[in-house]
């Protein structure tokens, strides 16, 4: 056994040396190195432009096709501007180097001598005298740092901007200083509800609000609210316009585009960017006027970084099989990366944390004034990664062609995503999905406000993960959601393990809002799934088959909305939004009516009523409700669902492994397979995030 231990580790230097003499293909980078060096380990490069020059050379000046590899060695390397990557660039690894740690950041980290205390100068008086012993400072001019981004409207229906300047202490981002500190106030009585969405005179709100605490801020023009100003599933913030002390009420610089409202659990607000309110651990604000930076003492401060960098950290454009691995990425006001048609793609191992949007996207290369040779992404992946701390959501998934069904076959494995809402609270999902056949397997998504699975397109697959702590705040959410666009169908859902979600509101594991339809719901498990773990809103074609509902107040919601509510009536009218999304891909028309036949005949078959919802071979253990049916009044002496005789409820425990410790896998002997003909063991021990080697 000895023997053959040293022969393959004599293999492996062999293959190592040799690989070596045969050429430089392994590239190296180091923080302390020169961009005039030749790149070898001895002489590395300073920067990952100047290996990426490297390789370009060398396959343009030899016809060199090797496998390049680009190690960098550990270190902090600070990216002033985006590292670019175009399809001149191919068969690239990029790595950090054995057991060394290697971070790409967009920050700059603030020298201790930098920080200065408030207390004993002349900008103390802005505090309140029992907090100015804990207030420091940093004079961002004098770095000199005078880019500090701009405060604008985030949340539902808002563009997707940059974040501006973030402060990270000891590695964690803090937030701009704010009232209440942990909690969030009542909207009061609303005296002027504000401009809508579709008017012109863009007007401010006016409501009240209680206690005293407002009349404190000396600059009211520089404050902003952020909350759930009418609808629990539209977040807005705002920038406010004055405070009337006298009438204790509020008016608000910029429009909510439903107005605001009050009078709903979720109608509330929290003020910030309010320097007198520096007064807990991890607030900080920005006098953007003087360059100054104030923060509170965290207790220890051992790191203090402002973020700088508004574009991606990396981007590529229709570059192909370049795998980055084991690689941090954070502190950038924008994404980590940006992919757009490009083909076997894979990050691996990387780390995104404290970004100002979200983490990493793949998209199609539409819009381009430069087209690459491959305008659709393909084949793409994002393996074995973690992603945490982010302002927008967590990934974005896409590719594929929905004019003729051509999948992308991007993916997502085996990531852990959780904490990906610090700035957008709704609609900034841990993973958004769209184009076609694109794919989410195996990972674990946590710690969120709104919805984990944001989801269009068709074909796609969404396998084995675990989904739990989502839509922790907002009303009327799901932590898979999708909707209002019958066309966008195909999906199949099957052996995810989603629970823990709240019920105070009307949150749901799988929503299908809006009419929509065609996805196959199939061997999940649901525990303590929402107030109901299924929702269908008015859609047809959603089979649910061989899935296990545990202790939750309803089993499954289904209405007929289309037809029996007055704001849902006008999507299928003539013109309105599901006429105009079906006429989009020719539904009617191949391969759109070959592939999904029911869609050929979507306005034939009266598609106010839902129907071919089947219910078959499901367990529900312990729960309230197993169907609630919502009509109106309308056709409430028909089903919505195909309910059959084939499905199990139980108060019992059917014989799960362990229910106590969550391990709800059926034990051989379960009379589950008895009473439901057909039932297939479901495999719960493959669901969510597995340890890399032992898929």
């Amino acid at each position: 056994m000895r023997n053959l231990s040293r022969r393959y580790y004599l293999f492996l230097f062999l293959l190592y040396f040799l690989g070596s003499c045969a050429g430089n293909s392994r590239v190296y980078v180091s923080v302390d190195g020169n961009d005039k060096g030749t790149g070898k380990r001895n002489d590395p490069f300073m920067t990952l432009e100047r290996a990426r020059d490297y390789i370009r050379e060398k396959r343009m000046g030899e016809a060199d096709n090797r496998p390049f590899t680009i190690l960098l060695r550990g270190g902090n390397y600070r990216i002033e501007r985006t590292i670019h990557f175009t399809d001149k660039d191919y068969n690239i690894t990029i790595q950090s180097f054995p057991d060394e740690k290697v971070t790409l950041t967009g920050s700059i980290l603030i020298a201790p001598e930098q920080i200065l205390p408030v207390a004993g100068t002349d900008k103390e008086e802005i505090f309140p005298e029992a907090n100015r012993n804990k207030v420091f400072m940093v004079r961002l001019k004098d770095l000199p740092i005078e880019d500090y981004g701009q405060l604008e409207p985030v949340g539902f229906g808002r563009p997707v901007t940059p974040a501006p300047m973030e402060l990270f202490i000891n590695g964690k981002p803090g937030h701009l200083s704010r009232w209440p500190n942990d909690s969030s106030v009542n909207i009061g009585k609303v005296i002027y509800s504000g401009s809508l969405a579709d008017d012109k005179r863009q007007e401010g709100a006016t409501f009240t609000y209680p206690g005293d605490r407002p009349y404190g801020w000396k600059h009211p023009e520089k404050v902003w609210i952020a909350g759930y100003f009418n609808h629990g599933w539209a977040d807005d913030a705002v920038r406010l316009a004055s405070i009337d002390s006298s009438k204790k009420a509020i008016t608000t610089f910029h429009p909510h585009r439903y107005g605001f409202g009050s009078g709903k659990p979720w109608n509330q607000w929290y003020a910030y960017n309010i320097v007198e309110e520096t007064d807990a651990p991890g607030e900080y604000c920005i006098d953007r006027e003087e360059g100054i930076l104030y923060f509170f003492d965290p207790g220890t401060l051992s790191t203090l970084e402002v973020s700088l960098l508004e574009e991606p950290i990396m981007e590529m454009l229709g570059a192909s099989d370049i795998t980055v691995k084991g690689i941090v990425f954070e502190n950038a006001r924008g994404s980590a990366a940006a992919l757009y048609g490009t083909g076997n793609c894979i990050f691996s191992g990387c780390i995104f944390r404290n970004l100002g949007s979200f983490a990493i996207s793949i998209e199609d290369a539409t819009g381009f004034s430069q087209q690459p040779q491959q305008a659709f992404s393909s084949n793409n992946g994002i393996v074995d990664c973690m992603i945490y701390e982010t302002g927008r959501g967590g990934i974005v998934l896409s590719g594929g062609d929905r004019n003729t069904l051509t999948p992308a076959r991007n993916y997502v494995h085996n990531c852990t995503i959780h904490d990906f809402n610090r700035i957008a609270k709704t609609y900034s999902a841990g993973i958004k999905i769209s184009g076609v056949g694109n794919q989410i397997l195996h990972n674990e998504i946590f710690n969120a406000p709104h919805v984990a699975i944001l989801l269009s397109g068709n074909d796609h697959l969404i396998e084995y993960n675990e989904i739990h702590h989502v839509c922790m705040e907002t009303d009327d959410a799901g932590a898979i959601y999708y909707g209002r666009n019958p066309s966008e169908r195909g999906h199949l859902v099957q052996y995810n393990f989603i629970h823990h979600l709240p019920e105070r509101y009307r949150t749901t594991a799988i929503y299908h809002d809006d009419a929509a339809c065609g996805m196959k719901v199939h061997g999940n498990v649901f525990y303590k799934a929402g107030a109901f773990p299924v929702l269908i809103g008015g859609g047809s074609d959603n089979p649910y088959t061989n899935n296990i509902f545990i202790d939750c107040p309803v089993g499954i919601k289904v209405d007929n909305r289309l037809q029996a509510f007055d704001w849902a009536k006008p999507m299928i009218a003539p013109g309105g939004i599901i006429e105009q999304r079906l006429n989009e891909i020719k539904f009617d028309r191949p391969p759109y009516c070959t592939n999904y036949p029911e869609l050929a005949k979507y306005w034939e078959e009266d598609p106010s009523f839902p129907k071919r919802n089947r219910v078959d071979r499901n367990l529900f253990v312990n729960v309230g409700q197993t169907v609630l049916k919502v009509d109106d009044g309308v056709n409430a002496d028909k089903q919505f669902l195909d309910f059959t005789t084939n499905n199990l409820i139980t108060r019992e425990d059917p014989g799960f492994i362990d229910k106590n410790r969550m391990n709800f896998k059926l034990t051989e002997t379960s009379a589950v397979f008895e009473k439901i003909r057909g039932f297939e063991a479901v495999p719960f021990e493959k669901m969510g995030t597995y340890a890399i080697g032992n898929k």
